[in-house]
């Protein structure tokens, strides 16, 4: 299955895009829909109304979020890690996404693109 890696640049503190990432209130803003979010290990998350579910594998605050996606029973686990760095423009967001479901891998990067970090992008634009 394959894997995705990209960086985004958001306009932001670290500290910051860690709070639009893991804190429920702040997630349900730049989404525009329900959540479900503890930035706790071993806690299920759903966002976008339940489109993406999965299990909260680690967190260090301001720094890295990993968590288990869900795409059914298939095998080996869908892991996300989302890592953010300090950049002269605000957040380099660090994405690693692997084993994507083949059927669904260009949907997947279109909605990292378009509609996660698109969106948080457009988020911290407007502000």
């Amino acid at each position: 299955m394959p894997d995705f890696k990209q960086y985004y640049l958001l306009n932001a503190t670290p500290h910051d895009v860690y709070l639009a990432l893991t804190h429920k209130p702040t997630i349900m803003l730049w989404t525009g829909d329900k959540a479900e979010m503890k930035a706790e290990p071993d806690t299920e998350f759903s966002l976008w109304d339940g489109s993406i579910v999965g299990r909260n594998i680690e967190f260090t605050e301001g720094k890295k979020i990993v968590q288990h996606w869900y795409f059914g029973d298939i095998k080996p686990d869908s892991i996300v890690t989302i890592k953010l760095h300090e950049h002269n423009k605000g957040t380099s967001a660090e994405l690693v996404h692997t084993n994507i479901p083949e059927d669904d891998f260009d949907e997947i990067v279109d909605g990292w693109n378009n509609y996660y970090f698109g969106a948080l992008q457009d988020f911290y634009e407007e502000e």
